[in-house]
Protein backbone atom coordinates (compact mmCIF):
# COMPACT_ATOMS: atom_id res chain seq x y z
CA UNK A 1 0.00 0.00 0.00
CA UNK A 2 1.16 3.88 -0.19
CA UNK A 3 0.81 5.85 1.98
CA UNK A 4 -0.48 9.70 1.36
CA UNK A 5 0.73 12.21 3.96
CA UNK A 6 -1.63 15.31 4.36
CA UNK A 7 -0.18 18.42 5.02
CA UNK A 8 -1.07 21.58 7.24
CA UNK A 9 -1.21 23.87 4.48
CA UNK A 10 -1.28 27.82 7.06
CA UNK A 11 0.25 28.15 10.64
CA UNK A 12 -2.41 28.09 13.09
CA UNK A 13 -4.46 25.65 15.58
CA UNK A 14 -6.74 22.29 14.76
CA UNK A 15 -9.82 23.69 15.37
CA UNK A 16 -12.03 20.10 14.82
CA UNK A 17 -10.39 16.71 13.70
CA UNK A 18 -13.18 15.02 11.46
CA UNK A 19 -12.07 11.57 11.28
CA UNK A 20 -10.17 9.26 13.18
CA UNK A 21 -7.44 6.19 12.72
CA UNK A 22 -9.47 3.47 10.72
CA UNK A 23 -11.77 5.80 8.93
CA UNK A 24 -12.28 5.34 4.91
CA UNK A 25 -11.85 8.37 3.46
CA UNK A 26 -12.99 9.61 0.11
CA UNK A 27 -10.68 12.19 -2.28
CA UNK A 28 -12.98 15.18 -1.16
CA UNK A 29 -13.48 14.61 2.24
CA UNK A 30 -12.45 17.05 5.41
CA UNK A 31 -10.00 15.57 7.61
CA UNK A 32 -9.61 18.72 9.60
CA UNK A 33 -10.39 22.27 10.37
CA UNK A 34 -7.84 25.08 11.31
CA UNK A 35 -8.60 28.14 12.55
CA UNK A 36 -5.52 30.77 11.31
CA UNK A 37 -6.70 34.64 11.76
CA UNK A 38 -9.94 33.96 12.88
CA UNK A 39 -10.99 31.91 9.87
CA UNK A 40 -11.69 28.02 9.12
CA UNK A 41 -9.71 26.50 6.78
CA UNK A 42 -10.55 22.84 5.90
CA UNK A 43 -8.06 20.25 5.34
CA UNK A 44 -9.29 17.66 2.14
CA UNK A 45 -8.38 14.72 1.33
CA UNK A 46 -6.43 14.55 -1.77
CA UNK A 47 -6.62 10.58 -2.24
CA UNK A 48 -9.29 7.72 -0.78
CA UNK A 49 -8.15 5.13 1.70
CA UNK A 50 -7.82 4.66 5.17
CA UNK A 51 -6.35 6.91 7.69
CA UNK A 52 -3.81 5.18 9.69
CA UNK A 53 -2.32 8.25 11.64
CA UNK A 54 -3.29 11.70 12.90
CA UNK A 55 -0.39 13.87 14.17
CA UNK A 56 -2.07 16.72 15.65
CA UNK A 57 -5.03 17.19 18.71
CA UNK A 58 -7.56 19.57 18.69
CA UNK A 59 -5.97 22.52 19.95
CA UNK A 60 -2.66 21.95 18.64
CA UNK A 61 -0.61 24.15 17.16
CA UNK A 62 0.35 23.77 13.06
CA UNK A 63 2.92 25.16 10.70
CA UNK A 64 3.12 25.42 7.16
CA UNK A 65 3.83 22.18 5.87
CA UNK A 66 3.42 19.92 8.70
CA UNK A 67 2.36 16.54 8.19
CA UNK A 68 -0.64 16.32 10.46
CA UNK A 69 -2.75 13.46 8.47
CA UNK A 70 -1.16 9.94 7.15
CA UNK A 71 -3.77 7.59 4.77
CA UNK A 72 -3.25 4.49 2.96
CA UNK A 73 -4.58 3.57 -0.18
Amino acid sequence: MQRYEARSEVTGSVWKITKVVDDKVMAGDTLMIFESMKMEIPLIAEESGTVVEIRVAEGSSVADGDIVVVIEY
